[in-house]
């Protein structure tokens, strides 16, 4: 992605006028235009107007819109030359689909998530804008909550665990169900940070009182303190029942990281030899460590194995290429003498 990234952010400098050329931003040449004109028009105001005045500022005018027309044709040029290097790192053409999100409570759901991923990643006044257009019902008790995660994130980034063992301590109910070590980890980071401050204050009787059980004190290392921003924004998004990932980041990370061009090929090719999905909302059959595993069709036995990063591997999920049912723990999945995996009940009726 170095090309096309390099492009995008040449096409940025020239939009924002911070790009090495002679030619000013068009927000700059508009804005010294408007001066010109308050200035013309404050001369006239006072009645000391001539008729230099209005050749100068028609001259000025000419400038600007030469300055203008140049920097539009600066950024076209950018797109056109991203557009080029996009083209080239992406050969094959965007797939196109059925209409999607088309009836009411589809969009709804989209403009619902939407919303919550852009208050989870702390963009706030976006969020509120986009909320706002769309009409998302988002409760203000929930917009409430992730300011206070957001709030303190970036406690937790300035090194002050306060407000993140405020919170712990309020909730340790709920750590203790989940086995959380989060209130400890806290209360391990503002220990050393004590201990290996100038002049600390006896912080050893404080922490004491804290912890429950004797633990291990594991001196400095970097991911002593960076590690509690993830493991508490873990923690809050699990008491609001969330997942610990933004949803919306793993669909991308997922399936613009190779997913969906490796179907379309799949799909692509099943047009090839005349055959379709067997239905619209197929499901994965099963994973190994390191990849995702998509069936096709029996009528086209096809496997897509598809690499996912560790952070998005969760856990088996196997699907049954007879009955199409997933597998359960009273019907789990069994291999036959042949080397083929198919679920118990299935192999039963074939024993039959």
């Amino acid at each position: 992605m170095d090309g096309p990234t390099k492009e995008l952010e040449k096409l940025r400098a020239s939009t924002e006028g911070s790009s090495k050329g002679k030619i000013p931003s068009v927000e700059s040449s508009l804005d010294s235009l408007l001066h010109s004109l308050r200035e013309v028009k404050s001369r006239i105001e006072a009645g000391t107007v001539t008729q230099d005045t209005f050749a100068l500022l028609s001259q000025t005018v000419d400038a600007r819109k030469k300055e203008i027309d140049e920097k539009q044709k600066e950024i076209y040029n950018a797109i056109a030359r991203l557009g080029k290097a996009l083209d080239k790192k992406f050969t094959l053409p965007l797939p196109t689909y059925d209409p999607l999100f088309t009836t009411s409570a589809a969009k709804d759901a989209l403009d619902h998530t939407i919303a919550l991923h852009l208050l989870r990643t702390g963009q706030f006044s976006t969020a509120e804008t986009f909320i706002k257009e769309s009409g998302a019902e988002i409760t203000s008790e929930l917009r409430g909550q992730f300011v206070e995660l957001h709030r303190i994130i970036t406690a937790l980034r300035r090194q002050d665990v306060g407000p993140a063992l405020e919170w712990s301590r309020k909730n340790r109910t709920f750590l203790r169900s989940r086995s959380s070590p989060l209130e400890f980890y806290l209360h391990r980071s503002q220990y050393v940070r004590l201990l290996l401050s100038s002049n600390p204050t006896n912080p050893i009787p404080a922490i004491s009182r804290n912890w429950s059980t004797p633990h291990t004190l594991i001196l400095p290392s970097p991911s002593l303190h960076t590690d509690l921003e993830p493991l508490f924004a873990k923690e809050y998004c699990a008491s609001l029942g969330m997942s610990r990932q933004v949803p919306l980041r793993v669909v991308g990370d997922i399936g613009g990281g190779g997913a969906l061009a490796r179907i379309e090929k799949a799909r692509n090719v099943m047009k090839e030899r005349k055959s379709e999905w067997s239905q619209s909302d197929e499901l994965p059959v099963g994973r190994n460590p390191a990849s995702i595993l998509f069936r096709l069709p029996i009528v086209f036995s096809l496997k897509i194995e598809i690499p996912v990063p560790p952070e998005n591997r969760y856990h088996s999920i196997f699907a049954c290429p007879v009955s199409k049912d997933q597998s359960t723990e009273q019907n789990p999945p069994m291999m036959m003498t042949c080397g083929h995996v198919i679920t118990k009940t299935v192999y039963r009726s074939l024993a039959k």
